[in-house]
């Protein structure tokens, strides 16, 4: 195997891959990437059994071949290289040698026939949908996954579809059961993926997914087939295992009836909670909101730090209402709203909280209030 490449091609290629290889692993060879060199390109494949990307670039290959390389070392290498274009051989041995300019990098690698397959996508349709569909879905909704492994389904983001009229609506949920965000965006497409049900994205590929969409400007396919997730970009394709399970009925959780609404500067509300969180410890993150005519005062008083206090500006002309939250809950769901208003919904009691932002309907999240 020998070929010239890129670097900065190199290094991006190899970026893409750390993510998913296994850093602890009783699989060695799941720590590596696969190179092979064939014709005009070099393939770059890393799996670890869950998740499995497979991207091409442009080199010049003087001799094909194959061999795979610990992920991590080869980014260090390839990374504080400095030079245009890097030249890589592999020896009888299994040695691999970069050489830009006068550096050269010895690496040993292991031959790839117990390294896991990663098929493509085989007859299983794919898709069209515009990449920032997906990134702009993802970001509104990730921050809102659960982080406790006991609860499986709740450890990733739902994904629905429907028809709506003649095209058809893509739908994300996340919930980690104190605080719920949703995402729907028109797909634009006549024909698109069609599912009974939804299915659940895990958390790491969900990462993937957000970092092989990062940079496309354009469309990307998505399909479905046998429990996996499969996105193709022009010269990626990545697969990701869904999480087997059922995902809760979360539509009980969005409140029918109509709460007290108040509109107020999203920039302004943001600022305020982030003074509010400087408060906040591990045993105390709330904070209380009182709502008077034209104003909200916050306060959040943690014995352990301290106390805070602040008041904005808010459109309301009622009773005085106040209201406690998590204040880390109530930032990360304005932190993702691009628009300048947002309304915030309190319902009566105990009932949730929601979140919007003035002007489009397509994301909310709503918030379990705390015991005052």
């Amino acid at each position: 195997m020998e070929f010239n490449i890129q670097r900065e091609l190199f290094v991006e290629g190899i970026q893409k891959t750390l993510g998913i290889v296994e850093k602890k692993t009783t699989m060695p060879i799941l720590s590596n990437l696969l190179l092979r060199a064939n014709r005009k390109q070099v393939i770059i494949v890393a799996t670890d059994r869950e998740i499995g990307l497979v991207a091409d670039y442009e080199a010049d290959v003087r001799q094909e071949g194959e061999i795979t390389l610990s992920a991590r070392k080869l980014h260090e290498m390839v990374r504080e290289i400095q030079g245009e274009l890097i030249h890589v051989v592999k020896n009888e041995r299994n040695v691999v040698v970069l050489t830009c300019n006068k550096a050269v990098y010895r690496i040993p690698g292991i031959p790839t026939e117990d390294y896991p397959m990663v098929e493509g996508p085989g007859e299983s349709p794919m898709y069209r949908i515009k990449a920032g569909i997906l990134k702009e879905m993802i970001r509104k909704t990730a921050f809102a996954m659960s982080t406790d492994e006991m609860r499986k389904a709740l450890c990733g983001v739902l994904l629905e579809t429907e028809k709506s009229g003649e095209t058809f609506i893509v739908r994300m949920v996340a919930t980690d059961g104190h605080r719920l965000a949703t995402m729907k965006m028109d797909t634009g497409e006549k024909d698109f993926l069609e599912m009974e049900k939804g299915v659940i994205l895990p958390r790491k590929g969900l990462v993937e997914i957000r970092r092989l969409v990062e940079n496309e400007a354009g469309d990307v396919f998505i399909g479905i087939q046998q429990g996996t997730c499969i996105v193709k970009t022009d010269h990626a394709l990545l697969k990701v295992s869904l999480i087997d399970g059922d995902y809760p009925e979360y539509r009980r959780v969005i409140p029918a009836e109509k709460g007290l609404v108040f509109k107020l500067s999203r920039d302004k509300m943001l600022h305020a909670l982030r003074r509010m969180s400087v408060i906040a410890s591990d045993r105390y993150n709330g904070v209380i909101l009182t709502f008077f005519e034209d104003k909200v005062v916050l306060n959040s008083n943690n014995p352990d730090v301290g106390e805070a206090n602040d008041e904005i500006e808010v459109a309301y002309a009622g009773e005085k209402r106040n209201v406690g939250y998590n204040v880390t809950y109530l930032t990360d769901a304005l932190e993702v709203i691009d628009e300048e208003e947002v309304s915030f919904e309190i319902g009566e009691g105990m009932k949730p909280g929601i979140v919007r932002a003035v002007g489009n309907e397509n994301y909310f999240c709503i918030v379990m209030p705390l015991k005052l």
